[in-house]
């Protein structure tokens, strides 16, 4: 969420480290962000919808891979043929939805285990569980760890408050991605506007809807990377200058994706630097046992919400984050100490070393 930090702006800082190991690498993303081979002369709205493909894709070339990009549309047998075909030792999955559908991402990752194909990312367990809110909030607070209280509102049902569940309220989609129907409007304070903005989940956006307690505060971001032995990420937060006075501090469809008007708010999400230590550990240890108990694999993005007292609370995971250059799961890897050419070494590496369950099955 930097919109003045892109491919055109900045070089990416070469980790320079030697490359000894080859790879073969399909890259699989919508048939509509193939990016191009050069975006010489373009602004950063023309690229915006491609970026993080283009970025991805022009660093493993940097790294000497053997590349092969494919489209996929809404065909996934195109992927079967590109794998027989190419022979890749990983793919490196942008895929965030198939058919329209962003739960259905899933799918894609549970065929390329099924044709025992390597990829990059998260598997298809951890998707299931993180890609539904309330599901993944139940798993979370089994465990014991800090989730806001929340109610599901099924689409053509009536809208019926719990009684535990106490004003005001964040309202969202169940399963949506990218802020899809969140925008100023989505904190209620009273029965007709939760019902009102509840039905504006089911009719304009189409799914179900959740209502989590609203926590007052800050927000950050923390990313993690590994399978089995895990890194937490330094804390990324919210950062809105020119936020409108009593305006709430969210992270709204528009403040992600309207490049003009994050600038017109001079967003800019930066690292959380005045956090005691004792708080920061604590938040990265938790953090790491959210990931696990969702039983999440290669790198995500966890969102959480802080009050002015220190109490944290976790609001939903995010698998495959946004690998912009510039954006923030590459900025608080840079802030740890990882160069963003070595962040997708990172990523690929441990795609290729997954422990999927079809290696220990018979051939």
């Amino acid at each position: 969420m930097t919109p003045s930090t892109s491919s055109l702006t900045k070089s990416r800082k070469k980790s320079g480290k030697a490359r000894t190991k080859h790879r073969r690498v399909l890259m699989i993303c919508h048939n509509d962000l193939v990016p191009p081979d050069s975006i010489r002369g373009l602004s950063d709205e023309d690229i915006s919808e491609w970026r993080t493909e283009f970025d991805v894709l022009s660093t493993m070339r940097d790294l000497n891979y053997e590349i092969e990009v494919l489209g996929v549309g809404d065909d996934i047998d195109v992927i079967r043929k590109a794998i027989e075909g190419f022979k890749p030792e990983v793919c490196f999955n942008l895929i965030v939805e198939f058919l329209g559908a962003a739960n259905y991402d899933q799918h894609v990752v549970s065929y390329l285990e099924l044709h025992r194909q390597p990829y990059t990312g998260c598997n298809p367990r951890g998707l299931t569980l993180s890609r539904d809110k309330a599901l993944s909030k139940k798993v979370l607070a089994w465990h014991g760890l800090p989730v806001p209280k929340f109610g599901v509102f099924p689409m053509n049902r009536r809208v019926r408050r719990p009684k535990e569940l106490e004003f005001p309220l964040f309202i969202k989609s169940l399963n949506e991605e990218a802020s899809l129907g969140i925008s100023q409007a989505s904190i209620v304070h009273d029965d007709t506007r939760l019902e009102q903005r509840v039905r504006f989940i089911h009719e304009k956006v189409g799914t179900d809807a959740i209502a989590e307690e609203y926590i007052e505060g800050r927000e950050f971001y923390i990313g993690i990377l590994g399978n089995d032995r895990l890194e937490a990420l330094p804390l990324w937060e919210l950062n809105i200058p020119n936020l409108p006075e009593g305006a709430p501090r969210i992270a709204t469809r528009r403040l992600k994706w309207d490049i003009p008007y994050q600038r017109s708010l001079k967003v800019k999400n930066r690292r959380a630097t005045d956090l005691s230590v004792k708080l920061e550990a604590s938040i990265q240890r938790a953090a790491k046992d959210v990931y696990r108990a969702l039983g999440l694999s290669g790198f995500a993005r966890l969102d959480l919400r802080m009050r002015p007292d220190g109490r944290f609370y976790f609001l939903e995971a995010n698998p495959n984050p946004d690998l912009t250059y510039g954006e923030d799961f590459a900025e608080s890897a840079e802030a740890a100490g990882i160069p963003y050419e070595t962040l997708i070494e990172r990523i690929v590496d441990l795609g290729v070393r997954y422990p999927v369950e079809w290696r220990h099955g018979t051939s």
